[in-house]
């Protein structure tokens, strides 16, 4: 069955919207591709996320006071909406700069699913971090556990926002050889897409993308060391925010070094 012929089945509202990005791909990128209802897919997918980063960070602030679980509940998903606002314009103007037709609303959707997929495994891990956090309460541990399903959830969802470019790059290369096809049929005129535009514009777009995927990375990290704590030292004070000084990257290899000795 084609994605044209199974996008009407998911108008029904059963499915919850990780469900529908799991369970039916192809659907759901069609349904981007032709920008059908994309405020009402990002809405859901942005209370989705929330709600879920928000759980997860309360587990995250557990470690330190009821008022730590609240801040950080609050921070982490602000955390990716930040992170979203800041990197969404560079991806939308360099694919127009090399010649995509990809709207705002559609990265926005593709940005989004991704962010979806990593707010929800997240949750997923949330009893595991809980459960360490009351059966092993060492501080340095439980910062790299969740360091550690951060990461692994963030590769995850990346892959799903690679897997939704390509298909959108793909539909758009479709149009191109349909276009290409119907000028050579009628050659009146020049035609206005050629082989060679067919070629270049999938490759393009995807090296773009890896190389926003790692700005993206980037950003979210330096951005997520600008908000700390998330976690919080139980032999501190509670604090909101912390001086910036240091990155995220040598405070991981020393809470490693901790850990070893």
């Amino acid at each position: 069955m084609t994605a044209v012929e199974s996008y009407p089945r998911r108008s029904a509202p059963q499915l919850l919207i990780i469900e529908r990005i799991l369970r039916d791909r192809d659907s759901f990128w069609y349904q981007v591709a032709e920008e059908r209802d994309l405020n009402s897919l990002i809405g859901q997918m942005v209370v989705s996320s929330g709600v879920s980063f928000a759980l997860y960070g309360l587990v995250l602030g557990l470690s330190h006071s009821w008022m730590q679980a609240l801040s950080s509940a609050v921070k982490l998903p602000l955390l990716f909406i930040l992170t979203i606002a800041i990197c969404l314009p560079s991806l939308y103007l360099f694919n127009l700069v090399f010649g995509s037709r990809l709207s705002v609303r559609q990265a926005l959707s593709v940005v989004m699913t991704s962010v979806t997929v990593i707010a929800m495994l997240t949750l997923a891990f949330a009893p595991i971090s809980l459960f360490f956090l009351l059966s092993a309460p060492n501080y340095e541990f439980f910062k790299l556990l969740n360091v550690g399903i951060l990461t692994i959830t963030g590769f995850v969802g990346l892959t799903f926002l690679i897997d939704g470019m390509r298909y959108l790059n793909n539909t758009a290369l479709q149009v191109l050889q349909a276009q290409a096809a119907q000028d050579e049929a009628i050659s009146v005129a020049p035609a206005r897409t050629t082989p060679q535009d067919v070629e270049l514009i999938q490759p393009i777009s995807m090296k773009l993308l890896y190389f926003w995927i790692v700005l993206f990375g980037f950003v979210g990290t330096q951005l997520a060391w600008t908000l700390r704590p998330f976690f919080g030292d139980p032999g501190g004070a509670f604090a909101l925010f912390r001086q910036i000084e240091g990155n995220f990257y040598t405070n991981l290899i020393n809470s490693v070094l901790q850990m070893l000795r």
